[in-house]
């Protein structure tokens, strides 16, 4: 593949759609975003609201670093990294980078939470009110910093009512497994372990299928676009992580926070991307960041994971946990 010659040309050649995600694995990503948010809602009881409600300091500081820090980074990755590349092939590119950072918390941070020894109450929670929020949030924080970066690209402006149409259709899932939850405890407690498996097994299949497949992309693609893709979720872990720590949040709830901050919902940025850009001629380019997302995350959360469980638990237990 001639793809992303980018160290050989001054002009990058455009990358084709199916370079990146072909019409198979297209209509399988969309199915399992559906599965899984109907899973995440599955897992959910009008008293885990009631909870949140009573102690919401948790939320407030979650939907803060999700949708503050998060955008905020993703927007200072793309000008001070990704700018350094063409503009006719950083453009697009920051379109996929700026969705992945303003799109809201994935189910795989509640497995790495749980791993962590994390408050996993409080992650669930957390990705639930941040999936909820980013009806309004995602596509707010999208037009705010798309605004500053897409100034001179009149025809790749991000089509803010589509990504809301497409955030309100995969709420549907959510609201539906909720229901299913409230009539059957049982059958909402195994949805919702299948809406985690098959959270592990979109990442499993990409590392499995993807990976090997566009092996001459991910060769050819600048070091710029890889630093973006690994270092929103790197960083965003260790900011969101240092600035709960810095305000003396338990250390659990600390860990919680930095990962659910940090591992976002690679899956739905890469639907959202299928769903809205469909005939965007650019489609290549805007699903690369979050598929190499979606790729990286779960080995730089497996080493931060590894390195949260050092922490001494023994001395941990004797600390108040006020969330």
């Amino acid at each position: 593949m001639n793809a992303l010659l980018i160290l050989a040309s001054t002009t990058p050649p455009a990358v084709n759609e199916q370079d990146v995600v072909t019409p198979f694995e297209q209509v399988l990503l969309v199915g399992l975003v559906f599965v899984i948010m109907f899973g995440l809602g599955a897992g959910l009881t009008p008293r885990d609201f009631k909870l949140a409600l009573r102690r919401p300091y948790g939320l407030i500081i979650g939907l803060v670093t999700q949708f503050g820090i998060m955008p905020l980074l993703a927007y200072l990755l793309v000008i001070l990294v990704l700018f350094q590349l063409p503009r006719e092939y950083a453009v697009p590119v920051a379109i996929g980078a700026l969705l992945m950072g303003c799109v809201p918390a994935g189910t795989t941070s509640n497995i790495f939470t749980y791993f962590s020894k994390g408050n996993l109450a409080l992650s669930v929670i957390m990705t639930t009110n941040s999936t909820l929020w980013a009806l309004i949030l995602t596509p707010l924080m999208l037009a705010l910093y798309g605004s500053f970066i897409f100034t001179e690209s009149a025809d790749l402006q991000i089509p803010i009512t589509n990504i809301v149409v497409t955030l309100a259709t995969l709420l549907i899932p959510v609201v539906t497994g909720m229901l299913v939850r409230r009539f059957s405890a049982n059958i909402g407690a195994v949805l919702e372990l299948l809406g985690g498996f098959f959270g592990l097994f979109f990442i499993v299949f990409l590392m499995a299928t993807w990976v090997p497949r566009n092996w001459a992309l991910l060769t050819a693609t600048p070091w710029q676009t890889y630093l973006v893709a690994i270092g929103l979720g790197l960083f965003g872990i260790a900011i969101a992580y240092g600035l709960a720590r810095a305000i003396r949040l338990h250390p659990s709830n600390a860990r919680t926070i930095g990962l659910e901050t940090g591992i976002q919902n690679g899956p739905l940025a890469i639907a959202i991307v299928l769903l809205t850009f469909a005939d965007n001629p650019d489609i290549g380019l805007i699903l690369i960041v979050p598929a190499l997302y979606s790729l990286f995350i779960v080995i730089v959360s497996t080493f931060v994971t590894l390195w949260f469980r050092r922490a001494n638990l023994a001395e941990e237990q004797k600390i108040p946990n006020l969330l």
